[in-house]
């Protein structure tokens, strides 16, 4: 149909219509793909021209076809690249299909990669069935493992932990399942600020539900030194500490893992938040056109050249995605919450095009915890969501390209 769709294509229109060599041809080619000076353009513009009207063809048709050759090298790539795309993007759709579990562990092991954090990743596999399982000290890998269908996270997926999980896993694999606390520090060849950091994701809970008291007792505990034997101290008792909430516990699990395995931020904000704000749920059934307030975590900024300034935010509640699209007038009002919140509150109108479904936005706020006054006096404090600022870092990223979030 006279449409170019492979970069190949410009060497063989290159080739029959103006004579070139393969290798003006992959000049050419090169000079488009890599945005090289506009005088290296002219000087094969000239060239195809001339080689055009040798072969009969018109200049004004030679100019055009020109022309349309250098608006297909802003987006095109290779053949051999589509079609490679086309068969990475089959075999991944049949993977996460049929096996979730398995695909959902393989990618929170390729970490970093991609365009959805890793927290997105672990609640898409939720809604596919694949229960999510918090590390463990005496069931984890190194890395993220699947067990009974269940992904379990890894110790080495704690931040600081890294590749010294490994160790704390070869002590427990040659010398039997770590009793608690204190016997963990004993035994296992790191340091107690890694053991700390698998304390706070978590990882010790089995031992005890309370992280905080863990958090003071492996400072009570103290490794032997080389060539001595351990001794059994009696340290001093934990004073009293206030017990972690599951806000704080999934506050403190994004802050070590940028993850959790427990409800959902949103989940837990849901009976502090206005009747008025709708879930990605509830926008399939809502109807077009009309006026919604949608809130959740921010996955995605984008902000692609091809687009005129116009924002696109992907929004993540407890039941799934939905899709933002900011105006140029609106991104200026309220760029400061767009670019740097991470969770944010979105007011505008509904639209639904061909299975598609988009909330024009009029005005966007950072979504903010109600005070007693809004929520009653007898309800309980609701979660401090800006606590969740420095525990979910892929919130504050802004994309420009057709990866999104970098």
């Amino acid at each position: 149909l006279g449409v170019i769709v492979y970069q190949d294509q410009v060497l063989e229109v290159a080739i029959a219509m103006a004579g070139f060599t393969t290798g003006e041809a992959e000049s050419l080619r090169r000079a488009m793909s890599r945005k090289r000076s506009h005088a290296a353009l002219d000087a094969h513009r000239e060239r195809f021209c001339a080689g055009a009207i040798r072969n009969g063809v018109s200049e004004q048709t030679a100019l055009m076809v020109f022309e349309k050759v250098l608006g297909f090298s802003g987006f095109g790539f290779p053949k051999s690249h589509a079609a490679a795309f086309a068969i990475l993007a089959y075999q991944s759709a049949w993977l996460h299909l049929h096996h979730p579990a398995e695909f959902l562990c393989a990618l929170l092991n390729a970490q970093p990669m991609g365009f959805y954090p890793p927290a997105t990743l672990l609640r898409d596999g939720e809604r596919r069935g694949v229960t999510p399982l918090p590390p463990d000290i005496n069931r984890s890998q190194a890395d993220c493992t699947i067990e009974q269908g269940s992904v379990r996270i890894g110790l080495g997926y704690v931040k600081g932990v890294g590749r010294t999980a490994e160790d704390i896993v070869g002590e427990r694999d040659q010398n039997g399942a770590y009793l608690d606390a204190g016997d963990l520090v004993r035994r296992a060849p790191v340091g107690r600020d890694v053991l700390a950091q698998l304390v706070r994701a978590g990882a010790l809970d089995p031992f005890s539900n309370d992280r905080r008291r863990l958090l003071w007792e492996i400072r009570l505990h103290r490794a032997p030194e080389r060539g001595q034997l351990a001794l059994a101290l009696d340290g001093s008792p934990a004073p009293p500490l206030p017990v972690l909430s599951e806000w704080d516990r999934m506050v403190a699990d994004h802050e070590t893992m940028s993850l959790s395995t427990g409800r959902h931020p949103m989940a837990l904000l849901r009976p502090s938040l206005p009747a008025h704000i709708r879930t990605s749920r509830d926008l399939a059934t809502d109807p077009s056109g009309s006026q919604v307030t949608i809130a959740g975590i921010v996955v995605a900024r984008q902000r692609p050249s091809t687009a005129k300034g116009i924002v696109f935010l992907l929004l993540e509640d407890e039941h799934g995605m939905s899709n933002a699209i900011i105006p140029v007038t609106v991104y200026e009002r309220d760029r400061i919450a767009i670019r740097a919140e991470p969770l944010l509150e979105v007011s505008g109108r509904l639209e639904r095009r061909e299975g598609t479904i988009n909330v024009l936005a009029e005005r966007v706020t950072p979504l903010r915890r109600p005070g007693r006054a809004e929520i009653g006096p007898a309800a309980a404090q609701p979660p401090d969501v800006g606590e969740l600022r420095a525990a979910a870092p892929h919130a504050n990223s802004f994309g420009r390209g057709r990866r999104g979030a970098r």
